[in-house]
């Protein structure tokens, strides 16, 4: 019975064990399976990443070495920009270290929450343009250039993976806005675009040495300030003005207003970049007639001591052609000069011929654009063909419209012994060669005439005492709709001083000025900028050396001299126009 009993139990002992050791075999082959296939996966996985590191490296140049490549290209890694200074030194544009910031946009995590942060810190960018960007799928991306300390320190902190900094240079403008049309400025990537910066860009892009300009910054800021003194006085949208050695042809200050700040050119209207000192082409009015008396003196078509009959108007075809205020008796070639006579000019421009005015306008350079450093030079409009009409319109300034930097060159070489010199924007040091285009005696009676015009005539105004100002106003109704608007026009006059040995000239166009109660309603270039012609004199002479000299009354006898003697002889020997 016992032995019986005990079979069963030994059979129960064995059983479990048995099971036990078939489970176990079971659970080693599943976690061997289990092992083999996540380590497949891994191997498959990371062939996978090696595979794309190699495609990025090798077969997708553009999103490594090429954004790299392009990276550092548009970054100014050549040396600094060169300093634009004026001819004394100072500095007019220079090259300032700075920040840029940038993103590798396949290092940000969240696009969207990464923008939003970064927004915060440059509210003026974008949020859509930023979310694109932050979203694509390229290695580099520029967020914004020329980051301020303050900008960089917060983004850094923001610790956003992806975010990046790179270190280039930033053209940076000292004055602002002084001489800007002159100076011009450059893009982001440092190229220039206007102005001296897109004249010599290359030059200045190599940064051996600075370009030195003729500007003297001093003047220049003398002659902006009048100017825009003038322009709130008379209500005027804009202005132009212009300094030049007349012996060297150097400018030193070149004003256009309304200007813009060099530092933000993107937010400058159309109107503040047109240079019109130089890109400007306008009818000058009366200021052509000291060229026409240049020309009838220089060819012995006159002498000082004839004239011409004023008395009555002018009559050609079906126009009458008036003076301003009709003196209605016979004028000596100086009186025609003083109190800028049209007829008597005109009279004179018909004895000269049409075909040796525009010899001698091309010789002054007033048919073709001026020469000059700057590209920003406006085309001069001339008559074609050119009539009768023409020669006579042309004679006192209508009919034909040119630059300011032109005319200020023309009247140069008529008042400095007659020599023409291209103007220049760079310092030069004398002498400068040129070309004579008139004889020396010539000039001679051109300055004591002009000179006449500011004791007796128009530019009473522009007589800075102790510094013998001559000089010519210019008032001419600017051209709308095919004809002249009455009260639409541009006043202008161009000053030369000192007379006995004419250093500097100083020429102001306000445009469009509006008549006040001191000047009785009147708005001519005798009013308008004659003073202002004055006061850049009274200011700049003592800066270049040239203190009042109180012996003036004595000079101007020669002047007052050849008046005299003009009206004697032309009592006299009156010229009895054909």
């Amino acid at each position: 019975m016992r032995h019986k009993n005990s079979e069963p139990r030994l059979i129960h002992h064995f059983e479990p064990v048995i099971s036990l050791d078939s489970q176990t075999r079971m659970a080693l082959e599943t976690g061997r399976n289990r092992i083999l296939v996540t380590g497949g996966l891994m191997v498959v996985v990371f062939l996978v990443i090696v595979a794309k590191l190699i495609d990025l490296a090798v077969f997708q140049p553009d999103l490594s070495q090429a954004a790299q490549s392009d990276f550092e290209n548009r970054v100014a890694s050549h040396p600094a920009r060169a300093d634009i200074i004026d001819r004394n030194g100072v500095v007019l544009a220079t090259s300032l270290p700075a920040t840029s910031l940038y993103a590798d946009p396949r290092k940000i995590p969240d696009p969207a929450e990464a923008a939003h942060r970064v927004l915060a810190i440059l509210p003026t960018l974008s949020p859509t343009t930023l979310l694109e960007k932050f979203s694509q799928k390229r290695g580099f991306v520029w967020i914004k250039r020329n980051l301020t300390p303050r900008e960089q320190y917060a983004i850094n902190a923001l610790g956003i993976p992806g975010l990046n900094f790179k270190t280039g240079t930033r053209r940076f403008y000292p004055l602002g806005d002084e001489a800007a049309q002159t100076i011009g400025f450059t893009n982001i990537d440092n190229r220039g675009l206007a102005g001296m910066e897109r004249a010599f860009d290359r030059q200045l892009a190599d940064g051996d040495s600075p370009l030195t300009l003729s500007l003297d910054i001093r003047i220049q800021h003398i002659l902006s300030e009048e100017i825009k003194r003038a322009m709130t006085r008379f209500s005027a949208p804009g202005a132009a003005g212009l300094v030049m050695d007349t012996q060297t042809g150097e400018v030193l200050a070149s004003s256009s207003l309304p200007s813009f700040d060099l530092n933000s050119p993107g937010i400058a209207d159309a109107d503040a970049r047109f240079n019109r000192a130089t890109l400007g082409v306008y009818e000058m009015g009366s200021t052509f007639k000291a060229l026409t008396a240049a020309m009838a003196l220089n060819e012995g078509i006159v002498t000082p001591f004839d004239g011409y009959d004023v008395s009555k108007p002018f009559r050609v075809a079906r126009f009458t052609i008036n003076d301003f205020k009709p003196k209605k008796k016979w004028l000596s070639v100086p009186e025609i000069l003083i109190y800028s006579s049209n007829i008597g000019t005109l009279k004179m421009a018909l004895d000269l011929g049409t075909a040796t005015q525009r010899q001698y306008l091309d010789r002054f350079g007033l048919l073709s654009p001026a020469v000059t450093e700057l590209e920003e030079v406006g085309r001069p409009l001339v008559p074609s063909p050119w009539r009768n009409i023409n020669t006579m319109t042309i004679s006192y300034g209508h009919g034909i419209a040119v630059s300011p930097l032109q005319l200020v060159s023309a009247v140069s070489a008529v008042v400095n012994g007659g020599i023409k010199r291209p103007a220049t924007f760079l310092k030069k040091t004398p002498p400068v060669t040129g070309q004579r285009v008139i004889r020396t005696e010539t000039s001679q009676l051109i300055r004591d005439m002009m000179r006449l015009v500011v004791l007796h005539g128009s530019g009473r105004n522009a007589d800075a005492k102790g510094y013998l100002v001559g000089g010519k106003s210019g008032t001419a109704d600017k051209v709308e709709g095919g004809g002249y608007a009455k009260n639409n026009r541009a006043s202008s006059f161009v000053g030369v001083f000192p007379m006995t040995r004419p250093r500097y000239l100083i020429y102001v166009m306000i445009d469009e000025p509006k008549g006040i109660k001191e000047t009785y309603g009147f708005a001519t270039g005798g009013w308008v900028a004659a003073p202002v012609v004055k006061a850049v004199v009274e200011r700049m002479a003592p800066l270049l050396g040239l203190p009042p000299r109180m012996e003036t009354q004595a000079t101007d006898a020669n002047s007052e001299a050849l008046l005299v003697k003009a009206r004697a002889g032309m009592e006299g020997r009156p010229i009895a126009y054909q």
